[in-house]
């Protein structure tokens, strides 16, 4: 069985800083995944070796247990080579909302590797490991790996088990892989996918379903259906790139058919209250008793309390819980949380109808190519709109993969395949036409 780790797991400035903490804990002696080496996004949590979520809140958190996505991976036979950098509590999308600085981009330099599992992509694409786990609550493994020139899969919510996961918002994230091809990203899906008796959101839908299998890249007789609303508003050489990826696919005998999901119009406004308002009730236990560095003890239990968050979270992270708890408070839930749930159930249903003419969606997965380092920071609302394409997969459930289209000027494009519930073989089977 696996080798336990020291709490003194070595803290590091990795390449691309792609890291917060490098160490090497060894998995079972064979495996299907034996000899490969996986990086593990750090709000997942690790046994005996730190799991700080990109903040200053859990900087020098230990966790006592594995999640069960990690003790899958030992089990497997992988080793893990560290814990990587992210968005603070995975709020953000480039991975410049860390506490230990942004992670750079391998594959675009001087340019942000996406978020929030951005040092996940970059561990890829820079070829310092084989394989990485990301979390994906409204994007947050498409987007790093578009913008790194990588694969990454989102599961349809309940595949993959979320035990162990220091949450964000529970109704939306998921564990994913990211690697830099499809059939690697369905090998590591394989091992981490599955029902869990620790998290009962897990479907048994989700065992023994061969997923790596079904990378043949054979797409004749596919119907793709291209949802205008999600390419309208695409950059032009993110268009362009994305059109001439179809072509290809159509020269594989794969049909393409225009559909539309006039609800996704409303998709950010509906994740971010959503997103938000569980935001705002998770991190509640972060208060400087519980979790978290200390407030002191002088004065009232709420200036502590307030000290802690002062002094812990990140100008992002206070911006979320704030407008979050303003959505959830008397007064406001109706008007906000309430409707941005029917919005949800609209956008379910937008789905259902284009799956009735298509066998998965196809889209560019960010409209833009990767940020420059420091130009999105000062506009968060621009940033949050960037998350067009990816927030309505999460909003209704559904899998979804993101693989290499091409490039535009000399940046990665991502192409981003949806799925019925799940549908994880055929985004797959999809997604591994393009290689």
């Amino acid at each position: 069985m696996a080798e336990e780790q020291s709490l003194a797991a070595e803290e590091t400035g990795s390449e691309y800083n792609a890291f917060v903490t490098e160490t090497t804990i060894e998995g079972a002696d064979d495996g299907p995944l034996s000899g490969k080496t996986v990086a593990v996004k750090d709000n997942i949590s690790t046994q005996g070796v730190r799991t700080t979520c990109g903040s200053a809140m859990l900087a020098d958190y230990v966790p006592p247990y594995d999640a069960t996505v990690v003790r899958r991976l030992k089990d497997a036979g992988a080793t893990i080579v560290g814990k990587t950098n992210m968005d603070e509590f995975g709020m953000g999308s480039t991975t410049e909302t860390s506490a230990f600085g942004p992670a750079e981009n391998p594959a675009a330099p001087g340019r942000v590797p996406g978020g929030s599992s951005g040092g996940s992509a970059a561990a890829v694409a820079g070829g310092l490991a084989d394989l990485a786990l990301g979390t994906d609550t409204g994007g947050s493994i498409r987007n790093p790996a578009a913008f790194c020139g990588v694969v990454g899969i989102k599961p349809t919510y309940g595949l993959v088990s979320r035990y162990g996961l220091v949450a964000y918002a529970n109704s939306l994230e998921q564990i994913g892989p990211l690697a830099p091809t499809v059939e690697e990203a369905a090998a590591l899906l394989d091992v981490v996918a599955g029902p869990d008796e620790h998290d009962a959101t897990t479907r048994d839908a989700a065992a023994n379903s061969d997923y790596a299998s079904a990378a043949d890249g054979d797409v004749e007789g596919t119907t793709i259906g291209v949802p205008t609303e999600l390419v309208e508003g695409a950059d032009e050489g993110v268009r362009e790139t994305f059109e001439a990826a179809l072509d290809d696919l159509r020269d594989q005998g794969a049909e393409t058919v225009e559909v539309s999901l006039p609800s996704v119009e409303t998709a950010v406004q509906a994740y971010y209250v959503v997103a938000m308002s569980e935001a705002s009730s998770n991190l509640a236990r972060y208060d400087g008793v519980r979790y978290g560095v200390s407030g002191g003890y002088e004065g009232n239990w709420n200036e502590s309390f307030a000290d802690a968050r002062e002094e812990g979270f990140g100008e992002e992270v206070k911006r979320r819980v704030l407008l979050g708890t303003y959505a959830l408070s008397a007064g406001y839930h109706d008007k906000y949380y309430a409707k941005a749930q029917d919005a949800r159930a609209w956008i379910q249903q937008d789905f259902d109808e284009a799956f009735q003419e298509a066998d998965v969606l196809a889209s560019p997965t960010m409209p833009v190519p990767p940020f420059e380092l420091g130009e999105s920071l000062d506009d968060p609302l621009q940033l949050y709109l960037a998350d067009a394409n990816t927030v309505p997969v999460n909003l209704a459930n559904l899998p979804a993969i993101s693989v290499p289209a091409g490039e535009t000027d000399g940046l990665p494009v991502g192409l981003q395949f949806v799925g019925p519930a799940f549908g994880e073989r055929a985004v797959i089977r999809a997604g591994s036409a393009l290689e």
